[in-house]
C-alpha cells in the first residue's frame, strides 16, 4: 500500500472516532447531538486533520498527539459548512451527496448545531493532555485558532465572499477571500502541528509559506471541479458557483489560467517544504492530493 494510503487508513478513523465520542458524551438534547453528528459523519477526506498529523510526523513526533486539535479543526470546518449551506447563505440542498443539515433537521437546529460545534472545538483544545501540550502551548493553539476561524480569518473571508457576489473582483481581492475563507484553517492545521512540536520561528515561517500556497491551491481546485467535476464526485450540483454569481479563478483567469495557477501553487508549496529540513514526504503527498483531488 502507498505510504499516504497507509497513513490515511490509520489516522483518519482516529480523528473520526474522537469526533463521535466527543459529541455522544455531551449532556445535551439528542436532537442537537444527532444534528452535529449528521454533518460530522458526512464523509470527506479529512485533509485538515491529516495535515496536522503529517506535520507532527515531519518533526518526528507521534501524530496521535494532535488528535484533539485535529478534532477541533474538523468541528470548526463542519460548523462552517452547515452555516454556509443555509438559505441565508448559499442555500444548498446537497452536501457530499446527502441532504444538507437544515434540510434534515430544520434551520434552527442546524444553526444551533453549528454553534455547538464551534464552542466544543475550543473545549477540545483546552482539554488536551498536559503531557502533550503545556498551558502555554494550549493558549497559543487557542489564540491562533480563534484568529484563523473568526473575523480575521474564515468568517471574514465568508463575508467578503458574499459581498463580492455579482461584482467583478480583482485577483488580489479574490485571493483575499480564499486566503481567509479556506486558507486560514488549512494553514492552522499545519502550524498547530508546529506549535505542538515547539518548532522555532524560522521553521514556522517556512511552513506558513507552504500553507499559504496549499490554501490557494485547494480553492482553485474547488473552482475547477465546479466546472469539470460531476455531481457524484463533488456531492452537489455542478456550476453552483456560477449560479450564485460567485467570483472564481476560472472566471477571472480562464479555465486554463486557473489550471496553470494551480500547478504553480503546488510547485511553490513543495519548494517551501524543501527548505524546512524536515521529513516532509507525507506533506508532499498530501499536497499532490490537494492538487489532483476529484471531490
Amino acid at each position: 500500500m502507498d505510504p499516504l494510503d497507509t497513513f490515511i487508513s490509520h489516522y483518519k478513523p482516529l480523528v473520526e472516532n474522537r469526533l463521535e465520542n466527543a459529541v455522544t458524551q455531551l449532556e445535551a438534547p439528542e436532537s442537537l447531538k444527532n444534528s452535529m453528528l449528521y454533518s460530522l459523519q458526512a464523509g470527506g477526506k479529512r485533509i485538515r486533520p491529516l495535515l496536522l498529523f503529517a506535520t507532527l510526523k515531519a518533526f518526528g513526533y507521534k501524530p496521535e498527539m494532535g488528535v484533539d486539535t485535529a478534532a477541533a479543526i474538523e468541528m470548526i470546518h463542519t460548523y462552517s459548512l452547515i452555516h454556509d449551506d443555509l438559505p441565508s447563505m448559499d442555500d444548498d440542498d446537497l452536501r457530499r451527496g446527502k441532504p444538507t443539515n437544515h434540510k434534515v433537521y430544520g434551520e434552527a437546529t442546524a444553526i444551533l448545531a453549528g454553534d455547538a460545534l464551534l464552542t466544543l472545538a475550543f473545549k477540545m483544545v483546552g482539554s488536551i493532555d498536559p503531557e502533550t501540550a503545556d498551558a502555554n502551548v494550549k493558549l497559543a493553539l487557542i489564540n491562533t485558532l480563534s484568529k484563523a476561524a473568526g473575523a480575521e480569518g474564515m468568517v471574514g473571508g465568508q463575508v467578503a465572499d458574499m459581498e463580492g457576489e455579482g461584482e467583478k473582483l480583482t485577483l488580489k481581492e479574490l485571493e483575499y477571500i480564499h486566503i481567509n475563507k479556506t486558507g486560514r484553517l488549512l494553514a492552522y492545521s499545519v502550524l498547530a502541528g508546529a506549535e505542538i512540536a515547539q518548532a522555532n520561528q524560522s521553521v514556522k515561517d517556512k511552513l506558513s509559506q507552504f500553507a499559504h500556497h496549499i490554501g490557494l491551491a485547494f480553492q482553485i481546485r474547488d473552482d475547477i471541479l465546479d466546472l469539470e467535476g460531476t455531481e457524484e464526485q463533488i456531492g452537489k450540483p455542478i456550476g453552483s458557483d456560477t449560479e450564485n454569481e460567485k467570483n472564481t479563478y476560472p472566471s477571472l483567469l480562464s479555465l486554463e489560467g486557473a489550471k496553470k495557477a494551480l500547478t504553480e501553487h503546488i510547485s511553490q508549496a513543495k519548494q517551501a517544504l524543501s527548505t524546512t529540513g524536515l521529513d516532509t514526504t507525507l506533506l508532499e503527498q498530501i499536497t499532490d492530493l490537494i492538487g489532483l483531488r476529484n471531490s
